[in-house]
């Protein structure tokens, strides 16, 4: 009886450039601009992450086959994929989508080293992009036991199984390889959730570019590992027993592409994803009736129960990026949330100290907890007895709520400015743009790569 390891991969086999709809292909296209913009952001991240995360890659050498975007250097991919996978996700700013999971961060770095290295032409970039994010879709509509903002964090659970199957697309592992690379791959998944807020999460998604990339390896040069890792006793078993639809994983792969129906979430604001509908709520209120931070009174969220983003007082910048009370006062304030609302002198700065007691987080359990269905109301108590509410059902750049191309560049030339000039983060959207007739992305890796100015 064939194993549904063994299922998965026949499929994942069965991907081909040739045969993808032309929405996959413009989707990934639009994943790899984003991904790239938030990357170079990561790396001037407020706290100071991406530097230690790049310093500490420097410090450890290796061959330069892989470019560290933002680093000024080239290293080992492993090495390389670490460094970009954690910039990635450094700032919460990388794209998401339903279930929820970070489709990006764990999955492009790992391409982009081992495409660099191979000098792998644009089609199978497309192809890897579209093999990771497909998986990762799979797992997480069969991971029923992940629950969001507790025990296990995504990245580190499913990203690493999409970046085994991007690493497997572009080394051209064969049927036999790929079982093994995902069976080294389970005994490398794991992260936890208790570490948000800290420097640790976007490590999740840097370890997990870094360790599908040496599976995906291991097994080419014919390390071995359990040939149905998603089978019994496997990872569905070890991590959620009981609480899995392991069938789900093959059952409608690719029929159609997860990508493309539900979609990509492009993110507008860099900070946890629950907390924008807060924040969209109190930017309308702020906007439509001119609301002074000064003259109110209080500030009511009315949200679905997730003690996840109840952070009422926010250790840090990094910390308030989880933090409902605080993203909502900022938004009241400063008309706008953008990379640097999240450093330490923004969080405790007299204006912010002053707003925030005032904003209560009110849980209501009839609001539904499934991202796709739930909603925030944000209702605004001025001083003078004036009351003015918002309620937000459905984000913009949510699945299905796309983002337009002036929009995503807008974010794209704002994250990448951080790095590079203007003119040279245009040229690079405009290669990515044309990826499928590229022969190889050595070009696009390069302008990514300079060491941005102190």
């Amino acid at each position: 009886m064939t194993t549904l390891t063994a299922r998965l991969v026949e499929r994942i086999c069965a991907l081909e450039f040739e045969a993808l709809p032309a929405p996959a292909i413009e989707i990934s296209k639009q994943v790899m601009i984003d991904g790239l913009g938030v990357i170079m952001a990561g790396y001037s991240e407020p706290s100071g992450l991406g530097r230690i995360v790049v310093d500490y890659v420097r410090r450890l050498g290796g061959e330069p086959h892989a470019t560290v975007i933002g680093g000024g250097f080239s290293t080992s991919m492993p090495n390389a994929a670490f460094a970009n996978g954690t910039l990635a996700h450094a700032l919460d700013f990388d794209n998401t989508w339903y279930p929820l999971n970070h489709p990006t961060s764990p999955t492009l770095p790992t391409i982009l080293a081992l495409a660099e290295h191979l000098h792998a032409p644009g089609k199978k970039i497309i192809t890897a992009v579209v093999a990771a994010f497909e998986v990762q879709g799979r797992l997480r509509l069969a991971a029923t036991g992940l629950e969001t903002g507790k025990g296990f964090h995504k990245p580190g659970m499913t990203g690493i199984f999409g970046a085994v199957a991007a690493a497997a697309k572009l080394l051209e592992l064969t049927p036999r390889q790929m079982a093994m690379a995902f069976g080294i791959a389970g005994s490398r998944a794991g992260s936890m959730s208790l570490n948000t807020g800290t420097m640790t999460k976007s490590s999740h998604s840097g370890h997990a570019a870094r360790m599908g990339l040496e599976c995906a390896m291991l097994a080419q040069f014919g390390f071995t590992a359990h040939e149905d890792i998603f089978g019994p006793d496997g990872f569905f078993d070890t991590f959620m027993p009981g609480n899995a639809q392991p069938e789900l994983l093959v059952e409608g792969f690719a029929a159609p592409l997860r990508m493309v129906s539900p979609g990509v979430g492009f993110k507008k604001h860099p900070s946890n994803y629950f907390t924008h509908r807060p924040i969209d709520g109190a930017l309308a209120l702020r906007k439509r009736h001119a609301i002074d931070w000064r003259q109110i009174a209080e500030v009511i969220v009315r949200f679905p129960r997730f003690d996840y983003v109840d952070r009422p007082q926010p250790k840090t910048g990094l910390d308030g990026k989880f933090s409902v009370q605080y993203t909502t006062a900022l938004a009241l304030i400063d008309g706008a949330i953008g990379i640097d609302s999240f450093t330490d002198e923004r969080r405790f700065a007299a204006d912010v100290e002053s707003l925030l007691p005032r904003v209560r987080l009110l849980f209501d359990d009839t609001i539904p907890r499934d991202f796709d269905r739930m909603h925030a109301e944000v209702e605004v108590r001025m001083k003078d007895g004036a009351r003015f509410s918002e309620r937000i059902d459905r984000l913009s750049g949510w699945c299905g709520i796309p983002l337009s191309r002036e929009q995503r560049m807008a974010k794209f030339l704002d994250c990448s400015r951080r790095v590079i000039a203007s003119d040279t983060a245009e040229h690079v959207a405009a290669l990515v743009e044309r990826l499928e007739c590229l022969g190889e992305i050595t070009e696009i890796m390069a302008a990514v790569g300079a060491r941005p100015a102190p």
